[in-house]
């Protein structure tokens, strides 16, 4: 690394999910019919009516700055969707809109952490967690979960790995890339470990639409005061109305930490864009039912996949209870993670992320963000790979 760089990039490593896609995307350029199951983001396109919104804001001019931490229209409704969908009582001061979910998070853990600050991450873990606590000059602590807890935290890992240092704890659930779903008895046991020792709870709440088996999202700020002043809810438009790339997310919170960020923000990107935030008001006001029609082709796939791979000696999945992946031990493979990926997709071009990515190189994400033909194509090819 060159030394003149700031030395604080020496702990961050690069994405392997994006070296995985983007040596997917050349041979497919190349030609080679590649299957994806390594995406995280769905496929189906953005719904017409949020385009139109987006449209119209351009035509009718809605191309300027508006304020940084969000317009107040979108903000309002945003405050609606928290109080009706997740029992959370925010004032507009309290919502910070970014340029996506990740940069909501990255704002947050900017505001909060100092030099030496431990994070608690459970592990398996979303792979910018990490990073993005190195790049704010803190410590990632990593929490091992097990997978006959469905890999959740219980309340003893959680006061085990607690030290004097502690001060943020990531709770991602439903959770990418194991699929686990929290209920609330459980939240409730880790709000009040959290409460007790004051640490901050960072809630990234993503995948909350995306949820099956008839399991319930709860938020934990909503339990009470105590723990709702030491939270910071995280979502974002991506995944449940198929907006990756209009990039927007946001966070309600406290107010002083909603005003350090919107301080921070001010310097760094200023507002998110003004027409993707005029395209979330209308997906926020979104036909009643057409989150659950998404939710239930997603549910389709999952157990068309979790059929498909269980009927394979060689590998076994983890059946998920939310989001659109499904997290497989390889271990009896006798590969590590990368080495699979690798393989699999120079061999049988498909392409999967390698658990190592995610903090358990004896496993593997597959993602069910694709069609059914697609699926089928995927896991005839995996099962013909595992032949071998």
């Amino acid at each position: 690394m060159d030394t003149r760089l700031a030395s604080r990039l020496k702990k961050i490593n690069p994405s392997r999910t994006l070296a995985i896609v983007s040596k997917a995307k050349k041979l497919e350029s190349e030609g080679f019919d590649i299957v994806n199951l390594a995406a995280g983001e769905p496929d189906f396109d953005t719904p017409n009516f949020i385009k139109d919104a987006g449209i119209e804001a351009i035509k009718s001019g809605f191309t300027k700055y508006t304020p940084t931490s969000g317009t107040q229209e979108l903000k309002e409704i945003i405050c609606q969707k928290l109080k009706k969908d997740n029992s959370l009582e925010y004032a507009c001061n309290q919502i910070v809109v970014s340029c996506g979910a990740k940069h909501s998070i990255f704002n947050t853990l900017f505001v909060l952490i100092n030099p030496q600050d431990e994070v608690l991450i459970p592990s398996p873990y979303w792979v910018s967690y990490p990073e993005m606590v190195n790049l704010c000059e803190g410590t990632p602590k990593f929490i091992q979960t097990r997978r006959e807890n469905s890999f959740k935290i219980t309340p003893e890992d959680l006061e085990s790995n607690l030290s004097p240092k502690t001060k943020v704890f990531i709770l991602n659930s439903p959770s990418n890339p194991s699929g686990s779903v929290y209920r609330e008895s459980e939240l409730r046991k880790i709000a009040e470990i959290c409460v007790k020792n004051k640490i901050f709870v960072i809630s990234d709440e993503i995948y909350e639409k995306l949820i099956y088996d008839d399991l319930k999202h709860f938020s934990i700020a909503s339990f009470n005061k105590e723990i709702y002043d030491l939270t910071i809810t995280i979502n974002g438009f991506s995944k449940s109305y198929s907006m990756t790339g209009w990039r927007l997310g946001y966070l309600a919170s406290p107010l002083n930490i909603a005003e350090a960020v919107s301080r921070f923000q001010d310097h760094s990107t200023s507002n998110a864009n003004s027409i993707t935030q005029k395209a979330a008001v209308a997906a926020l006001n979104s036909p009643a039912g057409f989150s659950e029609k998404i939710r239930r082709q997603f549910q389709e796939r999952r157990d068309y996949c979790i059929k498909r791979l269980k009927a394979i000696e060689t590998i076994n999945p983890v059946v998920p209870q939310g989001a659109f992946y499904i997290f497989c031990d390889i271990s009896k493979t006798n590969l590590k993670s990368a080495e699979f990926a690798s393989r699999l997709l120079d061999e049988k071009y498909v392409s999967l992320i390698p658990g190592d990515s995610f903090g358990r190189d004896d496993y593997i994400r597959i993602s069910f963000a694709t069609s059914l033909e697609q699926l089928k194509k995927g896991m005839d090819r995996l099962q013909e790979f595992l032949k071998k």
